[in-house]
Order: C-alpha cells, then structure tokens, then sequence
C-alpha cells in the first residue's frame, strides 16, 4: 500500500457520493475571525520546534469542542477530549505528535512541466497548491518562502499554464498547478483543468495533500464546489486553504466571515469525515505559520 494512502484514512474517504452522517448541531464557538483576532498567539506554537513535538492536551475548565466538525491529525487520539488549546488558530486542525520543524530555510525551482507525465520522478513528498485563477495562489507561495519572487504573480489571473515544482529545504516540493475557471476569460481561453491537471493528482505517487485555495471575500462558488467534489471522489486527500481573510468586508456582498460559514456549512453538509480548513492573508500574514505547522504533520506522518 503506498505510503498517501495512510493519509486518506485521516482525511476524504467519503464525499457526496456517500450516505451522510445525522446532522449534529453545534455552537461556532471557537473556529472565527473574533476568537483569532482578540487571540493572536496560541499555546500550541513552538519557537524552536523539534521534528516532533508534544502536542498539546486539554486544559482544566477549556471549553470541551465538538469533535465532528474538527480534523483530527495523525497521531490524535481519537477518544481524546478536544479543546481550544489543541487547536491551531482559525482553524479546525487538532495539531498533533507529528508536528515539527515547519521553518522554510530555501526554496529552488526545479522545473516547469506541460504534462504530468513529464514531472520530476522523486520520492520526496509533495504539496499541491490548487485554486480558481485570481484566488491569490502566488501571493499565498511568496508569502510561505517569505520572498517575493518564487512564483511570479500578475495582475491579469491565469498567467500559471505548467505544472512547476519547487524543492524546499531539498526534503520536500511545493507544486504549483494551472488556476482554474477565470470567470473573465471567454470558455474557450480557460484552463481546462480537467484534462490537464486531473492526470498530475491520479499519477502522483508523491503527493501528500492537495492546497485548494478558496477566495474567502466571496461566497462559495460552484467551480471550487465542483472542484473539492471531483478531488473528493478520486480519493485524493486536500486542505482547504481560505484566502483574503483580511479583507472583512466583500464590496456590498457579505463579509468575508459570513463566507466562510457558509462554505463550512457545506463541508458539514457534505463530508462525514470533515477535512482540514485554515483560513489565510498574504497581506498580514494571518495563517501562515499554522498552515506551515499543520503541512509539517503530514508531511512527518508521511516520511515515517
């Protein structure tokens, strides 16, 4: 059995094409923009982490939080009591035992690839970072390496046409895949994401988890529903990455928070096991060392 699919047991192994599970209902409590802004640091951080690290147990008089909607990382025990100490903040990540050294030292481009075929062949894990062309997916990379030009961005959304891999800290790559779906570009100019990066997810030995990045300034889309769908389907295990958390309020829509419940919404309406989310800003910066720290447990688990 390959080593991902250790993964797949933590992660989606049931998604719309499954019965559902007896809806449970819960207070928000904890997992919002309130609770992470007036708490911007977390007992949970390491400054000097080790590969492994201890992984935080519940605290006397915390409130106890429902562990259904909760993603539970490797190495949790699943009979534990959860509360908000355990959790990595504006998130729905348990951090676990396998929690480590997520520090980014160097990152080098490696290669650009116009088939999945013609990927670098390692056994070194992989992150895939997927999203709709202007959901921020550059920023989100120059933002984790802290530099500004890794992955190059551009004011006009869907300027990423190959499959290029960078290797970081020479243990591990980020992928960055083709945007989708760029509402603007007429249907016949966009990425057809199905026939080109669909191969890159089936064929990838490597690939620990899928980065979908959903622009949290508008409401749920049906392209990244489509998308979280397919992905769930195949087996292929993903985190929910929201983008432009810093942006509160989304023109004369709803604000960015009332997006963000609703899309958790649909997750709880449609996964019975609840795959990870963190929300994200590459303007602030918000998210950055939790999403590090939470890809830094899979990838442990993963090289174990």
């Amino acid at each position: 059995m390959l080593l991902r699919n250790r993964l797949l047991t933590l992660q989606i192994t049931s998604f719309l094409s499954l019965p559902l599970s007896p809806p449970i209902k819960t207070q928000p409590s904890t997992l919002s923009f309130r609770t992470l802004l007036s708490n911007p640091t977390h007992p949970s951080q390491n400054p000097n982490p080790k590969r492994h690290v201890l992984a935080p147990k519940a605290k006397a008089n915390s409130t106890i939080l429902d562990k259904s909607v909760l993603f539970m990382s490797p190495g949790v025990d699943p009979a534990e009591e959860v509360t908000e100490n355990m959790v990595l903040p504006g998130s729905n990540i348990v951090l676990g035992p396998y929690a480590g050294d997520a520090k980014i030292k160097e990152v080098e481009f490696v290669k650009s690839s116009a088939r999945a075929k013609d990927c670098p062949k390692h056994d070194r894990p992989e992150f895939a970072i997927l999203g709709r062309s202007n959901v921020g997916k550059s920023s989100l990379i120059n933002s984790l390496v802290r530099k500004k030009d890794v992955a190059l961005t551009s004011k006009k959304p869907g300027k990423t046409k190959l499959i290029n891999h960078f290797l970081v800290n020479k243990s591990w790559y980020f992928v960055d895949l083709p945007g989708y779906g760029f509402a603007k570009a007429p249907d016949a100019a966009r990425m057809d994401w199905s026939a080109f990066t669909k191969g890159f997810f089936l064929s990838r030995d490597t690939l620990v988890t899928v980065l979908l990045l959903v622009d949290a300034s508008v409401p749920p889309q049906k392209i990244d529903l489509d998308c979280a769908n397919w992905l769930g389907r195949n087996n292929i295990p993903m985190t929910f990455v929201f983008t432009k958390c810093d942006k509160m309020r989304a023109g004369k829509g709803k604000r960015a928070d009332e997006n963000l419940r609703d899309f958790q919404q649909f997750i709880k309406d449609n996964y019975r096991v609840p795959p990870p989310w963190i929300m994200t800003s590459s303007v602030t910066g918000l998210g950055r060392d939790e999403l590090l720290l939470h890809m830094s447990q899979l990838r442990n688990y993963w090289d174990q």
